[in-house]
């Protein structure tokens, strides 16, 4: 049998723990390129323990809630940040470490434009766009070394909104 677990909208305190949130909530920290533009400042703790950030492109094929949830994964060596390339919310799914195991997962669903930063070590579902195209801008270390540690769960999960 399946355990559910029922989605939530992302909010910066749920989400603390794992990472950070990236949106453009709030007034800019300052107004650049002759006041025509809005930098919304640093909004994400990177990491990458030797090696470099790295931008990559993503193209995922869409999912549909019910999700069964089967596979968590994390990197310990580094920070790895989904930006959307489109307007389309995505499903996001974190759980927290349990002696080198994930425990229960958590699982949010984005706001349109809204991109995630998961920190380093952090368990999460693979990249789980819900509408097409999947694609998404990927900004995660480049280098050298076991940066992906996978966890088949032996009893899955079903994700429903």
């Amino acid at each position: 049998m399946l355990t559910i677990i029922r989605t939530q909208p992302l909010t910066k305190a749920a989400f603390a723990p794992f990472g950070d949130i990236l949106s453009f909530d709030g007034v800019p920290d300052k107004m650049i390129n002759q006041g025509l533009c809005g930098r919304y400042h640093d909004r994400a703790s990177l990491t990458q323990i030797d090696g470099k950030a790295g931008i990559s492109l993503f193209d995922a094929k869409p999912r549909d809630l019910p999700y069964q949830l089967d596979l968590l994964e994390r990197h310990p060596l580094g920070s790895q940040a989904f930006i959307p390339m489109s307007e389309h919310p995505f499903l996001v799914i974190v759980a927290p470490d349990e002696d080198g195991r994930p425990g229960t997962p958590h699982a949010f669903i984005t706001e349109p434009h809204m991109g995630v930063n998961y920190h380093a070590n952090i368990w999460h579902g693979v990249l789980t766009p819900l509408h097409a195209p999947g694609r998404f801008a990927v900004i995660d270390r480049i280098g050298e070394g076991a940066n992906l540690e996978e966890f088949w769960l032996e009893e899955p999960y079903q994700i429903v909104s």
